[in-house]
């Protein structure tokens, strides 16, 4: 697909429209598609997006078969892996808009928000790293400022980092972070 920045960001913020209004178009769904793309994929976008079965990128962006790059993990939580297939999105497959999506409700962040009140016991994995986010919140108990700094402060040190501060400066990438309300289905974009 090979779309600037901006216009990938617009065409997901379109696609959110047409889900919540009920008027999802499911694009890129035949196997016209599916044959086309044994040959490789070019999505328009990479969204790092939280685990939760509520939150499904292609239908709630109303896109298709190859259209966007998935990486989702509890939390939309950044670790060496989660990075490594970002930077992966970006530096091989072209993608020019990196979108960090938060959701309402999340498990992780509210784990990490009842962190003392016992858990997992890999759970710590997901709530150490979330807990620093809850320091940066006015209300570190409020679960929907913690989902929406976290998703802005992933957001942020994704910028942070090289292979994508590169980009974004020369004009081929833009992160952004997002909230995804559960009840309405639109997602605010957080910053742009």
């Amino acid at each position: 697909m090979n779309l600037r920045p901006k216009v990938a960001l617009e065409t997901l913020v379109e696609g959110n429209q047409r889900f919540i209004t009920d008027q999802s178009r499911h694009p890129h769904e035949s196997t016209l598609t599916r044959r086309a793309l044994l040959d490789g994929q070019n999505p328009m976008a990479c969204i790092l997006g939280c685990s939760d079965s509520r939150v499904p990128p292609q239908l709630v962006f109303d896109q298709g078969l190859g259209d966007l790059f998935m990486v989702r993990v509890a939390g939309n939580l950044l670790d060496g892996v989660t990075l490594g297939s970002l930077e992966f999105a970006v530096t091989v497959l072209g993608v020019p808009l990196v979108l960090v999506l938060g959701h309402e409700d999340c498990g992780a962040v509210k784990a990490a928000i009842a962190v003392n009140q016992g858990g997992t016991p890999n759970l710590h994995h997901l709530t150490d790293r979330i807990q620093p986010i809850l320091k940066l919140c006015k209300n570190p108990s409020d679960l929907d400022e913690a989902v929406r700094t976290n998703a802005i402060e992933v957001a942020r040190r994704l910028r942070q980092e090289t292979v994508f501060s590169e980009r974004i400066a020369d004009g081929s990438l833009l992160v952004v972070a997002a909230y995804y309300d559960l009840a309405t289905g639109h997602v605010d974009i957080l910053e742009r």
